[in-house]
């Protein structure tokens, strides 16, 4: 599909009111999307695992205009929303929502014609190296959704999630990957049958039982806001030096994980994955400006993973996403003996020992609101 099979046909009807909520998790890069052209298209393909208990629960409450003179605020660009983050108006938040209603209006011509009260909450630290934007524009792009699909008269699921993937995307590139899951592809490729810049898709082909269930221990070092947003870190690799050869790096990995992941391969999984956790921040610290995301703390827990991997022969392994935390990954099979290692070793290293255990999701669900 291209962007233009995501123009609206014309409404059946426009509802005065209702009431819209769903929770979308975050999800976590295996094949890292780094750097991007314009209109959010990805550099690079990349594939995730879509996480389960790490969500963002958003409720759109909404009220078409009647004529009304009231000017909208002038962050909003037009647009008239309430935005409330865990209970509290956060007007920090709002120049972003305007931007994304911005992009997608000519998708979602109806926005401006509705008051919107936008309540949303996570159940995982903002900023901090989870992908919070992943989560949150999913949610709204689904609640959004919701009301389209209240406005026509009929709509199927597959065009459903993909419209909502694409509008995700316009918010957050990462959040297209967050509508489905266990396991969802972003980006062009050759080898991947339906692959497209526009919108996420689910893996399509066999994944082996080893990674059902898999695990992701998230390790908080630092609870604090990122030293460089995501956004600028994606800037960064226009005019990088090793740009192209990270950018053939993804594109090849992907490719060789089609038998990885079809045979069960968990050695090489390993090595895929933390390569391209490291590649991910060999860019930040060689580009211009260079920024070293990672704390002493995230080193010294991949030291241990290496040691303890070496020692007890399992198949523990962990990525980063673009901050100091650690996503410590593995099996379910092996949960009693890595998760135990994780609490008599590692956990010193977090802020007060937090961590989060989460485990790969099936993708965002709708609540009734």
């Amino acid at each position: 599909m291209i962007e233009n099979d995501f123009l609206p046909s014309k409404y059946t009807s426009l509802k005065q009111t209702g009431t819209i909520r769903w929770k979308s998790p975050s999800n976590i890069a295996l094949v890292k999307y780094w750097g991007k052209r314009d209109n959010q298209i990805p550099a690079n393909p990349s594939l995730s695992f879509t996480l389960d208990a790490c969500v963002t629960d958003t409720t759109v409450t909404y009220r078409k205009l009647k004529g009304e003179t009231t000017p909208p605020t002038p962050d909003a660009d037009g647009f008239r929303f309430d935005l409330l983050f865990g209970g509290e108006s956060r007007h920090d938040f709002r120049p972003k929502i305007a931007t994304f209603f911005k992009r997608i209006e000519k998708f979602l011509p109806f926005l401006r014609e509705y008051h919107l009260r936008i309540e949303t909450s996570n159940s995982f630290p903002h900023s901090s190296g989870i992908a919070s934007s992943a989560s949150g524009m999913s949610a709204l792009a689904l609640c959004l959704m919701s009301m389209e699909r209240e406005f026509v008269s009929e709509m199927d699921d597959n065009f459903f999630k993909k419209k909502a993937s694409f509008l995700a995307r316009l918010g957050s590139g990462s959040a297209c990957r967050s509508i489905e899951g266990p396991l969802v592809q972003w980006g062009s490729h050759s080898d991947i049958d339906g692959s497209s810049d526009f919108y996420g898709i689910p893996y399509p082909y066999k994944i082996h039982e080893n990674f059902t269930n898999f695990q992701d221990t998230i390790l908080l070092v630092d609870e604090g806001q990122k030293q460089v947003s995501s956004s600028v870190g994606h800037d960064l690799m226009h005019g990088h030096p090793f740009a192209d050869q990270r950018f053939e790096h993804a594109y090849s990995h992907l490719s060789e994980l089609r038998s990885v992941l079809a045979e069960g391969n968990l050695r090489q999984f390993i090595k895929i994955t933390e390569s391209e956790a490291l590649t991910l921040h060999a860019m930040m610290m060689t580009s211009h400006p260079y920024f070293m995301l990672m704390k002493p703390n995230t080193l010294e827990i991949i030291d241990r993973i290496w040691e303890f991997r070496k020692a007890s022969a399992t198949n523990v392994c962990f990525t980063l996403d673009a901050g100091a935390n650690v996503h410590v990954l593995y099996p379910e099979e092996e949960t009693q003996t890595v998760y135990g290692f994780i609490k008599d070793e590692l956990l010193q290293y977090c802020e007060n020992g937090k961590h989060i255990r989460d485990r790969t999701g099936f993708g965002a669900r709708k609540i009734k609101a």
